[in-house]
């Protein structure tokens, strides 16, 4: 049982939280041990309450994950995690995890609280509104971002990471639903009612829309953000992050993925090198140069 309320927490997912040392490192305090430390005690607390939160949506969502040819597997869905194990499972989390993100920081535990909210109106209502539901995803990765301001006490972490972010996301979010409604087919209304408003046109061009002005603020970001070397090398870090754009709508319209971004990347060997050569690129950039 134990194993099974881990699974439905979904660990893999909890990838996503690693944003929340964006502000860490662009901040140029990757060297400073508090601040590493009070980031990494945030990212615990995010992880818990998403798991949380994923715990909440397959309780609402049971009897539609049935229906889908991989969710029905899912334990609370397939009948292996009892839900009010479940449910007592999500009370007990939030209520640890709440109190210890404004013990961490205050700030913090009122943006902790604000995506914990957001997240919820999602499972219930939200996720049903065409267009404004992958909005919604897109802002609960710019939270994930804003709750590592405060842990480091920023002060030069640029606005545009913001933007690159929420437009990130919300390629993600295209993707996914391109791809659940490719999945589903004609079974798409009776999953989720958002999916009878999109079709695979509509979603390829919003793709693009959101890929080209992902990669446009990304340039902006690294020539013009107050907190970047004023040599202007971080642009050197553009190539990484158009391939990288490119080979996941590659993946996305051509290999038919999609379903979850965190799938991708843990799985695809060319986007995973692009990550990490981006990442070095950005710390060289960042603390040497």
């Amino acid at each position: 049982m134990l194993i099974d309320l881990l699974k439905t927490m979904r660990p893999r997912q909890w990838v996503k939280n690693v944003v929340v040392f964006a502000p860490l490192v662009f901040d140029h305090k990757l060297g400073q041990v508090t601040y590493v430390g009070r980031t990494v005690l945030g990212l615990l607390l995010l992880c818990l309450i998403s798991g949380t939160v994923y715990i909440i949506n397959d309780l609402v969502d049971a009897e539609k994950d049935r229906q889908h040819p991989r969710k029905r597997n899912r334990p609370i869905a397939a009948g292996r995690l009892p839900r009010s194990i479940a449910l007592a499972a999500a009370a007990l989390f939030l209520l640890i995890g709440l109190p210890l993100g404004f013990l961490l920081d205050p700030a913090f535990g009122v943006i902790l609280t604000l995506y914990l909210l957001i997240q919820i109106g999602y499972s219930f209502w939200l996720k049903n509104l065409v267009i404004l539901d992958v909005f919604v995803i897109a802002a609960g990765f710019v939270l994930r971002v804003a709750a590592g301001v405060p842990l480091v006490d920023a002060e030069r972490f640029s606005p545009w990471m913001y933007i690159c972010m929420a437009l990130l996301s919300l390629l993600f979010g295209f993707a996914k639903r391109r791809h659940e409604l490719a999945l589903l087919q004609e079974n798409a209304n009776s999953h989720r009612e958002s999916l009878q408003e999109y079709s695979l046109p509509l979603l390829d061009q919003l793709l693009g829309i959101v890929s080209a002005a992902t990669l446009v603020s990304y340039a902006f970001y690294t020539f013009s953000a107050p907190n970047l070397p004023a040599n202007h090398l971080m642009m050197l870090t553009i190539p990484f992050v158009l391939y990288a754009v490119f080979r996941y709508l590659y993946l996305v319209q051509v290999k038919g993925l999609g379903g979850e971004p965190e799938e991708i990347v843990l799985h695809d060997r060319p986007l995973q090198a692009t990550v990490l050569l981006w990442a070095l690129a950005v710390v060289l950039t960042m603390y040497l140069f």
